[in-house]
């Protein structure tokens, strides 16, 4: 579970950035643990291509080294890709994690640290969203309040990453690599991509990531990206749920992510690790050249909506008790 304080440390770093596309809200906090070992990232206007919007989370485990140097240059990897360049987009978020892992492979000070991170990963041009991952952080859709997982949790207990940890002269034990990392594919973790006779993408743990490719239409309402301090607590309906509720009671992005946080966060740390971790949160809602306040009533609508189905519920199963 990592080492942890005796009091939580609550005070939260919170930014929020709007467009004509998006009102964006960010904040994390480093609860129990003893360090601050996430970073995020929002970008409205890529500088390399301002007609994509990028935003990401990564979760730091062993150190913020890896987790620092991706949320500064992940970003900046992909849009350089002659891939990106030819429109080709899920091949460059492709490319670019195994590059950016390499550049740090590279680098004696990161290649010598014991830290890695997890990444999740939005980046946004018209009306298409590509998600790429690596790890357990996770983002997840609502589309008409329906909650649509974006990602894949990279476990070593899922058989395709025991047969690739298993392939490369490792084994999983405790559902954790090697008995020791919970993750089966990370940024950094260098340690456990040594293997000289498989390549980047056949190692023990892998920086190769999984790709989503959706197009976002007047039904999307926002997007979260979170760490595993968040979808350990909460299942993906309830944070769906809970950011639809707070939109309908007027809160602002910024606020819902801090609300969430402390909704997530353990009161002591007798919880088997649960709420205890660091906690990142980005929300992006989705404005549809509209307004924030429109989505504010749309989603305030669809509150009373599912009140009046319970009321009726409620009374014909009275009925039926009768």
């Amino acid at each position: 579970m990592g080492q942890t304080l005796s009091e939580p440390v609550t005070a939260k770093d919170t930014a929020c950035c709007q467009d004509t596309s998006y009102r964006v809200g960010s904040s994390c906090m480093q609860g129990w643990r003893i360090n601050m070992e996430d970073s995020h990232t929002h970008i409205l206007s890529l500088p390399d291509d301002p007609n994509a919007a990028f935003f990401a989370v990564y979760d730091g485990h062993g150190g913020a080294e890896i987790a620092d140097f991706a949320g500064k240059h992940l970003h900046k990897f992909i849009v350089r890709r002659p891939e990106y360049k030819n429109g080709e987009i899920a091949e460059a978020m492709r490319q670019a994690f195994l590059e950016l892992d390499s550049s740090m492979i590279e680098n004696e000070v990161l290649f010598n640290k014991p830290s890695g991170s997890t990444a999740v990963t939005a980046l946004i041009k018209g009306n298409k969203i590509y998600c790429a991952n690596v790890g357990d952080s996770r983002i997840v859709a609502s589309i008409n309040g329906r909650a649509e997982p974006l990602s894949e949790d990279h476990k070593p207990s899922l058989q395709s990453e025991y047969n690739r940890i298993v392939a490369a002269g490792g084994w999983v034990d405790c559902n954790r690599v090697n008995g020791n990392l919970a993750l089966s594919r990370a940024l950094g973790d260098f340690a456990f991509k040594r293997n000289t006779e498989k390549s980047a993408k056949e190692q023990i743990v892998t920086a190769f990531p999984d790709i989503q490719e959706h197009n976002i239409t007047p039904d999307w309402e926002f997007v979260i990206l979170a760490c595993d301090g968040i979808w350990d607590v909460m299942s993906n309906k309830e944070v769906v749920s809970f950011v639809r509720e707070n939109i309908a009671n007027g809160h602002e992005p910024e606020e819902i992510c801090e609300e969430l946080m402390m909704r997530c966060l353990a009161p002591d740390c007798q919880m088997a690790g649960l709420g205890c971790d660091n906690m990142t949160v980005v929300l992006v809602t989705f404005l549809h050249e509209d307004s924030y306040e429109k989505l504010q009533m749309k989603c305030k609508q669809a509150s009373i909506q599912e009140e009046n189905n319970d009321e009726r519920k409620d009374v014909d199963l009275d009925k039926e008790l009768a």
